[in-house]
């Protein structure tokens, strides 16, 4: 019998707690995103995570165990092959990944693909780099709205982005390259996992903004997924932020673009009251793209009060029969060489009003999340899916 009628999901993009045991084979031997956010920080003060038990899961110099925590805790070690936010999110709901997409972090994207997407497209290629968004468009925005050549670029995720000034490489005309940079990096060689149109206003350097018309174009999830499973027995399957874009719309039956972490808790916020029987599924972004990407810990530490803070404010809309579920897809420690993600174990706290509380088994999985989804709505993995409920331990 179905126990909560509302789950929310929320994902703390990139708040990894601890090198995961294989983290050595990823480079990433001793990356601790939260733990060195805390031992930079002059204050990290994070109320509402310390009542649900995050302090007693990972004490630190600013977070502290309670003795009564309102929620149950636990590690999350992910077993797919990779480190970034598409594989992260599909083990949650029940795929393993054990083919990484490709990144061009390093080299920047082949010769042969360069010039396939200036042949189809008709625009010349500039950048073709690993970039931050906001540093590529001072270095080369000037020279887009001179001579409209198209600005494409990287990062360490599996992605390419394509830049376009709104009021002279024109929005339609962005979409449109970027539909032929989805045909053409569907080639295994060349797959990534999203492409990114990003466009922006401004005509000066220093004066360039990014605005909200960002559209992504994903790959669909290697199988079927929880969402699938939700959606198919008539669930509401709500993703707010990046979500439908992580899992190209498969599974999703209601979606909400997020202009900013604090927007998303906003309209979280806003879905809490009102009816719907289901899952709502909210990836925050800023963290990992604003924080963790530019090496930032200070930012990335003030990012969590103001999350706390919202997250203050929704706790009170939870009700008997709701289930929060607070997670992570990976780490991006800010403090670590480099500018990709790190292989981390995530936390994942659990609350409800009236559950008991306390420290749950480290999980071998991040796909503990959907199973215990699918669990409570009586509905069951599909084969190929991975994944076992928690609910017998949630009390």
């Amino acid at each position: 019998m179905r126990r909560f009628k509302r789950i929310f999901v929320i994902v703390i993009d990139s708040l990894g707690i601890g090198a995961m045991p294989d983290a050595k084979e990823y480079g990433d031997e001793g990356a601790d995103t939260l733990g060195h956010i805390d031992a930079v920080a002059e204050q990290l003060r994070l109320p509402e995570l310390e009542k649900l038990g995050l302090g007693n899961l990972c004490t630190l110099r600013h977070l502290h165990p309670v003795f009564h925590p309102l929620g149950y805790f636990a590690k999350l070690n992910e077993t797919s092959v990779g480190k970034d936010t598409m594989t992260g999110h599909w083990e949650m709901m029940g795929l393993r990944t054990t083919k990484p997409l490709r990144t061009f972090t390093d080299t920047g994207f082949p010769e042969e693909l360069i010039a396939e997407l200036e042949k189809r497209t008709g625009h010349l290629v500039v950048g073709n780099k690993a970039a931050s968004g906001t540093a590529i468009l001072d270095e080369l925005g000037e020279h887009q709205i001179a001579t409209g050549d198209m600005i494409v670029y990287t990062s360490a995720d599996s992605v390419l982005q394509i830049a376009g000034n709104e009021e002279t490489f024109g929005l339609e005309e962005l979409y449109r390259c970027c539909r032929i940079a989805r045909e053409i990096t569907m080639k295994d060689e060349w797959k990534v996992g999203r492409v990114i149109a990003r466009p922006y206003i401004g005509r000066k350097k220093g004066q360039f903004v990014r605005t909200a018309n960002r559209h992504d174009y994903a790959v669909s999830p290697s199988g079927t997924t929880a969402l699938d499973v939700l959606k198919e027995a008539g669930y509401d399957v709500i993703g707010i932020g990046k979500i439908s874009d992580i899992f190209n719309g498969q599974g999703i039956t209601e979606k909400y673009t997020s202009k900013s972490s604090v927007h998303g808790m906003e309209q979280t916020i806003r879905l809490a009251e009102r009816k719907f029987c289901g899952l709502a599924y909210i990836n925050l972004v800023d963290f990992d793209a604003l924080w963790g990407h530019r090496r930032d810990p200070e930012g990335y530490g003030a990012e969590l009060e103001r999350f706390d803070k919202k997250l203050g404010e929704l706790l009170p809309l939870i009700r008997e029969n709701d289930l929060l579920m607070i997670t992570a897809d990976h780490g991006n420690d800010p403090t670590f060489h480099g500018t990709d993600h790190t292989r981390e174990q995530v936390p994942l706290l659990i609350y409800s009003p009236g559950l008991e509380g306390g420290k749950i088994p480290d999980q071998s999985s991040f796909g503990v999340t959907g199973c215990t989804v699918l669990e409570n709505f009586a509905l069951h993995l599909v084969p190929g899916m991975i994944g076992k409920p928690l609910n017998h331990l949630i009390k």
